[in-house]
């Protein structure tokens, strides 16, 4: 018989013994899965995944600086334009570590340091959650306020 296999010696029904043949379980490689490859984070994913983690927070109204947003409003109403989730985020993507750049439009009347504190602990959290890299930092840029009496950007669609 080869290494793989081994001899296992049972009674049979008639009171003899037969000799069965058993796989040993073959062991390919070694050590931990995780460490036999390499795993790339586009520096989009990242982009993606905090922009959403922004976006949930309670007081951020927008993001991206009022040209950017502008476009946006026009690119969105482009039958078969996809509302850009990464405006306002750049990210600095390594192998085991980020950095975040956030540019955000706060609602008129919330702290900005309290809005800004829960969007890093917001996005921290959600980035080393799904990508596992370590977020360095998340720099926030306040680029406007958005006053209750303001229009958004978005006018109203001309057909109902």
């Amino acid at each position: 018989m080869t290494e793989a296999t081994e001899q296992a010696r049972t009674q049979g029904t008639d009171g003899g013994t037969e000799t069965v043949a058993t796989r040993k379980p073959t062991r390919r490689g070694g050590g931990d899965p995780s460490t036999r490859g390499r795993t790339t984070i586009a520096d989009g994913v990242v982009e993606k995944i905090a922009g959403l983690a922004t976006r949930d927070v309670v007081g951020v109204h927008a993001m991206g600086s009022g040209l950017s947003r502008t476009f946006g409003a026009v690119r969105d109403r482009v039958p078969g334009g996809a509302k850009s989730v990464t405006r306002g985020v750049k990210a600095e993507v390594g192998e085991v570590q980020t950095a975040l750049d956030l540019e955000i439009v706060v609602d008129y009347g919330v702290s900005i340091t309290e809005v800004s504190r829960d969007v890093r602990e917001n996005v921290i959290a959600a980035v080393e959650r799904m990508t596992g890299l370590e977020v360095v930092e998340v720099n926030i840029a306040v680029s406007d306020v958005k006053l209750p009496e303001e229009e958004d950007e978005e006018p109203e669609p001309r057909i109902q």
